[in-house]
């Protein structure tokens, strides 16, 4: 199998079912593990217009859909969480940031050849979800980035300054001119897109009807 499929996955780091479809993708590339894959990401923002400093983040799911539904779509991540390794967090502080910086970050983590780029996206979804740390925060974007083999005075000095916010805005366009218009999204070979977080057979499934239709061309 020598063709290389180019994985796009589209995403926001505090969406609960982008950190499950990533745990997934891994799942379905280790079923196929002669399988040549380059993976990406892209940024998206559930909620693009979340305050900098962030806010309360069981108001703000009780905002959206209400006390009662907020508790049962809690509890049903939690229970999906267990199935995928992800022990999902609670806590009565927990912060819904504003991802750009974060999505910034992972930015500059894929353009140095020298840092483990899914390494960075693990675990800025672990901070959120699992250790319920602010990811809007500096401080810890900082950490993540040292932790990661970044420099984190130029990191905390970019970040400050706002740099390439614009670049990852621009990219965030782009991919809903493209039709994403939620998330996870996974972008194949540029022109195949499978929505949601797909169990890992419907992934593998994908993969070979793709590789087999590049062979029959």
């Amino acid at each position: 199998m020598s063709k290389t499929l180019r994985i796009e996955i589209v995403s926001d780091f505090v969406c609960p079912w982008c950190y499950v479809g990533k745990k997934r993708l891994e799942r379905a590339l280790a079923l196929r593990p002669e399988l040549q894959v380059e993976l990406g990401w892209s940024p998206f923002q559930l909620s693009p217009d979340m305050p900098r400093e962030g806010r309360n983040k069981l108001a703000h799911y009780r905002e959206i859909f209400g006390e009662e539904r907020a508790e049962q779509i809690a509890a049903s991540m939690r229970d999906t969480g267990v199935e995928e390794g992800i022990a999902f967090g609670a806590s009565a502080d927990a912060v819904s940031p504003n991802t750009l910086s974060a999505h910034v970050l992972l930015l500059w983590a894929t353009e140095d050849p020298d840092i483990d780029t899914d390494a960075v996206a693990e675990q800025l979804f672990r901070a959120h979800h699992v250790d319920c740390a602010n990811i809007g925060s500096h401080d810890l974007l900082v950490d993540i980035a040292a932790a990661a083999g970044m420099n984190p005075d130029q990191v905390r000095q970019r970040l400050a300054d706002g740099v390439d916010e614009a670049r990852v805005q621009d990219q965030m366009q782009h991919a809903k001119a493209r039709g994403v218009s939620g998330v996870p999204f996974f972008i194949i070979d540029d022109q195949y897109g499978i929505s949601g977080a797909q169990p890992p057979e419907i992934l593998v499934q994908t993969f070979d009807q793709i590789l087999a239709d590049g062979q029959a061309a």
